[in-house]
């Protein structure tokens, strides 16, 4: 049996301004965006597209955007809308953590759609090359979720030998029951075990939209599966079945993510390979 360490959402202050571990995990996230796009650039294929660092650096402005009003609307309309509809100021305390990653996303669909036409990029090359630096970011978020002891999992067999003790919402009493670290889970599968597979198939060239097309497969499947762990925030029914709202957004992903594969590979997708 393990014991949430339940540790100080605020890592330090400086003055009056405290600054959270919630947010440096954001902050570690948008590093590693640089470092790996950085390592990518470099590759041949990549390299032959003609990125550059400054691309890297103006994409970034733009994911962040997309990342943080995206992450924080999807939180706000697909889990909690009442709450927040009934507090509204509490949509812009993003430092108290909810950010949805399905939101997430969805808000950096967006705003790269805007950097390429921007830019004047291939939308899809814009996907492809953002993809394999999104898993690890994703990662240092869940590790924010599990500092701030959100996203309890469910109610774990005693015997499992990382089963948790996990404090409740005001981080003062523990939930009935051993509980699975459920944003570990998430950290360790949705996001590492997504990069540990992602990042060598996209060092080689692929056809265009595979590799985003891989990773919203991978990211979906994996999101699925480590759902079977969490407390929901909503459940329904269907065929039966029981389906959390994480399973139901990912669903979708699960399914787009086929029809491009299938679409890439195909002789239409090869064949604009090469082209803009």
């Amino acid at each position: 049996m393990l014991v949430h360490p339940n540790p100080d959402p605020v890592a330090f202050s400086i003055g009056p301004v405290a600054i959270h571990w919630y947010g440096l995990m954001y902050v570690v996230a948008f590093g590693l965006f640089l470092l790996l796009g950085r390592v990518r650039i470099k590759q041949p294929h990549i390299a032959a597209q003609g990125w550059k660092n400054e691309d890297l650096d103006d994409m970034l402005f733009y994911g962040m955007l997309g990342v943080v009003i995206g992450g924080r609307l999807g939180e706000v309309l697909f889990y909690q809308p009442a709450h927040f509809f009934a507090n509204p100021l509490e949509i812009f305390k993003v430092w108290q953590g909810g950010m949805s990653f399905h939101g997430g996303f969805l808000g950096v669909l967006i705003a790269m759609a805007l950097w390429a036409r921007k830019s004047k990029r291939n939308l899809l090359d814009v996907y492809d090359f953002i993809a394999p630096m999104v898993p690890l970011g994703y990662a240092a978020g869940r590790l924010g979720n599990f500092i701030n002891h959100e996203l309890p999992g469910r109610v774990a067999d005693p015997s499992l030998p990382w089963a948790m003790l996990w404090p409740d919402g005001a981080g003062l009493h523990y939930l009935e029951g051993l509980r699975h670290p459920s944003p570990l889970y998430q950290m360790l599968v949705d996001g590492i075990l997504v990069f540990l597979i992602l990042w060598p198939f996209a060092r080689k060239a692929r056809p265009r939209l595979a590799v985003g097309a891989m990773f919203t497969l991978l990211y979906g499947c994996a999101r699925f599966f480590t759902e079977y762990f969490r407390v929901p925030d909503w459940e329904t029914t269907v065929a039966g079945m029981p389906i959390t709202s994480g399973q139901v957004l990912s669903l979708p992903m699960i399914v787009a993510a086929l029809v491009m594969l299938g679409w890439a590979y195909s002789r239409d997708g090869r064949r604009v390979v090469g082209s803009t």
